[in-house]
């Protein structure tokens, strides 16, 4: 069973990289050319767009390789090991550092809003930081967690 459990997490792990991969081909794009339109005294917007989004795509794809490493450890018995601590806090940096890269981009999302004149934009905006926090968050719980495990399993298996 739990093999199986493994197989549809990497699966579904490969499955979120396709999304981002195709956002990143057709959406990124279109969006760094309308920020260029939208704002022709401020060109350099369309390459920071591209930068952001394309620079924060390494950090996912790194994040998603360690959330791959994670369950082959799983799947070998090898969970509460150091190597899953190290891959559990591997995926809060990258976490972060998506956050963080998103967070530059929220000026552009209120010049956006202001044009438009529709501030829910702004929010549309906070996904992607709110989130990647959110997991930063959850996987640095599951590091201190499996941390104090590890801790307590080597303990007692100096007492026997």
């Amino acid at each position: 069973m739990e093999k199986v459990t493994t197989l549809f997490l990497k699966i579904a792990v490969i499955l979120l990289g396709v999304p981002i991969l195709l956002l990143c081909i057709f959406l990124v794009p279109e969006l760094g050319k309308e920020a260029g339109k939208m704002l022709p005294e401020f060109a350099f917007f369309q390459y920071w767009v591209y930068i952001v989004f394309y620079g924060s795509t390494i950090p996912f794809y790194y994040a998603l390789y360690q959330a791959f490493k994670l369950l082959r450890y799983i799947d070998k018995n090898k969970a509460f090991s150091d190597l899953s601590v190290a891959a559990l806090k591997k995926i809060k940096y990258c976490a972060i550092l998506i956050a963080c890269l998103h967070v530059l981009v929220l000026p552009l999302f209120y010049i956006f809003a202001e044009l438009d004149d529709a501030p829910g934009v702004i929010f549309v905006g906070l996904v992607v930081p709110f989130a990647s926090m959110v997991i930063a968050v959850f996987a640095a719980v599951l590091q201190k967690l499996l941390k104090e495990a590890i801790d307590i399993k080597s303990e007692n298996d100096l007492t026997v």
